[in-house]
């Protein structure tokens, strides 16, 4: 007879066993609804994703949900339509006496680095394919701007600190949507500008 049991869904019974993205995709939408439903803060949700992209195996991923329960349907993959998520789940943008733009369909990975220095970056996510409920764009930026672009419903919550700099949110949210998509700005500005709006997609729907 056989006595290994197989792996749980949080690792339990092979905690030494790697990680694959089905698994930390299992996690985040745990996550994510806990967010969602008031049982993590945002500083909480954001601790445990940067520990849930560093994890290596299901023991690692196990204490980020031993205190919260299922998500319904956490054992599904995302539809990314056909869009490929980086192993990490992070995208990093960089900008040197330049410009950078994200624009038309295209996957916003749960957490985006951009660094601009003497630059310009757009994100332009009317079209994008959203990886999950709620993303991070972390910014440096130094005498540069940021420009993002939603679709009307997406919630834009800003926690970044400005030096001599102009951090404006021109956005509409619908107060009908208990959950909406949130895309969270963090980090730094220093005598820069961001700004973001909402604006009608072109075609399509916000995507996740």
């Amino acid at each position: 007879m056989n006595d290994t049991a197989p792996a749980s869904a949080h690792g339990q019974a092979l905690p030494h066993l790697r990680a694959s993205d089905a698994d930390r995709d299992r996690v985040a939408e745990v996550l994510s609804t806990a967010l969602s439903e008031g049982r993590l803060t945002h500083d909480e949700h954001s601790e445990r994703l940067d520990a849930l992209y560093a994890a290596k195996t299901l023991g690692e991923l196990a204490p980020l949900t031993q205190d919260l329960p299922a998500a319904a349907g956490a054992g599904a993959r995302h539809d990314l339509g056909g869009l490929t998520r980086s192993p990490e789940g992070v995208e990093n943008i960089r900008s040197v006496l330049g410009a950078a733009e994200r624009k038309g369909r295209w996957l916003v990975e749960p957490r985006t680095n951009v660094s601009v220095v003497l630059g310009s970056v757009s994100l332009d996510m009317r079209e994008a394919v959203l990886s999950q409920r709620e993303v991070t764009v972390q910014s440096a930026l130094m005498f540069s701007t940021l420009e993002v672009v939603v679709p009307p419903g997406v919630r834009v919550v800003s926690r970044m600190s400005d030096t001599l700099s102009t951090v404006e949110l021109k956005t509409r949210e619908d107060p009908a949507v208990p959950a909406p998509p949130t895309v969270v700005l963090e980090g730094g500005a220093w005598l820069s500008t961001v700004t973001v709006r909402t604006k009608e997609p072109k075609s399509g729907r916000w995507g996740r």
